[in-house]
């Protein structure tokens, strides 16, 4: 087991317990202390730090529940699990609005104790990550600035002039493009130059259900739905002072862009289940994928809310309208993915130059850097490598059956993949392995599979 949690406190009034989960949890790199009860427990967590607190609930002088209530569980940041052979649902349910993690019923298998020690270490794993990516996207935002935006392009500049123009404006801002055109980007550029001192928040109006999209952005009340066990704080109140991106805005389910257009014209929200409203100063940065104005031919989309979105409107061409950007651009990521990496910087050939230059990049910016990193992947030594560039071709009324096999199609991939591979290893089967990220006895049954000599 991880040494993650390797301080913990056992309360219980049996010394036999104490000293079976002590035989249980050392021999795991646990470091153990004992109380027997809650007022030496609480003693004990007023001179030390502990990762994982196993508490008894039936004690003489402080039981488990009065523990929970008197140890301010949120100011310990530990993990509290209970244990009780007197236990019920409710016994449960009361441990866990005191703070508790977890509860085992008494009597316990070890295995039980250290899957529930797993299980904790495993969701203080991700509040951690969690919090650093928190964090790092915090200072991403904060130390942002549109000059860190490359490009070479009239077409970007006359971009970036807009976004500089708009910046100092509450106004609401929709940005349209092809997939991949970097519209986050631009969002996060305005909400830099806006010097805003509010958060920059995102969220994908096509990734939530409805019912969940309206509580994400708006918060909801204690009680308005079954689950909904306390007050919770929307987007747009977390999000006040700042900048919202609202990404693939086209998506937003009919039923809730009334309520977006409530909030662009009155700024202010109601949460679900509320029954007052309250203020927010949130600039609303939207963002498009597909022709909004498409949409709203077509009843899927608001006259009144596209208008309300687009009173700036900012499109962003694709690579191919703009193909100086492409060389400067693959520096820029072919620099930054060698320095993640620990490579020395691999440099371009004039030929290499041509070929990114001559694709049209469907796939805009976006597939731009993951080629570049795929590139990487396969280059060894001094010189980059670029993989070859196939546009894929359009079905005609007339192609064979074949021609549609999704199956047919990956395995010809596959084969290719493991061909390149097996290539840059000289043959060394088990290198090839790795690098393709699957195991030896799956390639061996693939070679002889695809009759690759």
């Amino acid at each position: 087991m991880s040494e993650q949690f390797h301080n913990i406190l056992i309360i219980d009034d049996e010394a036999s317990m104490r000293h079976m989960l002590r035989l249980v949890l050392e021999p795991h790199n646990y470091r153990v202390n004992e109380a027997s009860n809650g007022v030496e427990a609480l003693e004990m967590i007023r001179k030390e730090k502990f990762n994982v607190i196993l508490s008894d609930i039936r004690m003489p002088d402080m039981d488990g529940l009065n523990f929970l209530e008197q140890a301010d569980v949120k100011a310990l940041d530990c993990t509290i699990i209970m244990m009780s052979a007197y236990g019920s649902i409710s016994t449960a349910l009361d441990c866990m609005k005191r703070g508790a993690y977890d509860y085992i019923s008494k009597p316990f298998k070890p295995d039980e104790v250290l899957l529930t020690l797993r299980k904790a270490e495993e969701r203080q794993q991700l509040r951690v990550e969690n919090q650093q990516l928190k964090s790092a996207l915090s200072k991403q935002v904060q130390g942002f600035s549109i000059d860190q935006i490359v490009h070479t392009s009239q077409a970007m500049q006359r971009v970036l002039q807009m976004v500089r123009a708009a910046a100092s404006s509450d106004s609401s801002v929709l940005i349209s493009g092809e997939t991949g055109t970097g519209k986050e980007l631009i969002a996060r550029a305005l909400h830099s130059e806006s010097g805003r001192k509010g958060q920059f928040l995102a969220i994908n109006c096509s990734a939530i259900t409805s019912g969940l999209l309206e509580s994400e952005l708006f918060g909801h009340a204690k009680g308005a739905f079954t689950g909904a066990d306390r007050e919770k704080q929307g987007l747009f109140s977390i999000a006040s002072g700042g900048t919202l991106f609202l990404d693939e805005i086209a998506e937003l389910p009919l039923e809730l862009q009334p309520k977006l257009l409530r909030v662009l014209q009155e700024g202010e929200i109601r949460k679900v289940g509320a029954t007052r409203s309250e203020k927010i100063s949130t600039r609303v940065v939207a963002a498009a994928g597909r022709d909004l104005q498409d949409a709203v031919q077509k009843n899927q989309f608001r006259n009144d809310l596209y208008y309300r979105l687009a009173v700036v409107d900012i499109n962003l061409p694709p690579l191919r309208e703009r193909p100086e950007d492409i060389v400067p651009l693959s520096e820029h990521f072919l620099s930054s993915l060698c320095e993640k990496e620990g490579r020395q910087l691999l440099l371009f050939t004039a030929e290499d130059r041509k070929l990114l230059t001559s694709y049209p990049w469907p796939g805009n910016v976006r597939e731009l850097q993951n080629y570049l990193e795929k590139a990487l992947i396969f280059s060894h030594g001094e010189n980059l490598e670029l993989p070859p560039l196939r546009m894929r071709q359009a079905i005609s009324d007339d192609s064979s059956p074949e021609e549609f096999s999704l199956k047919l199609a990956a395995q010809r991939l596959e084969k290719e993949y493991i061909q390149k591979a097996l290539a840059k290893t000289n043959g060394n089967r088990t290198l090839a392995a790795q690098i393709l990220e699957i195991s030896l006895r799956s390639l061996m049954y693939k070679i002889k599979e695809y009759e690759i000599d």
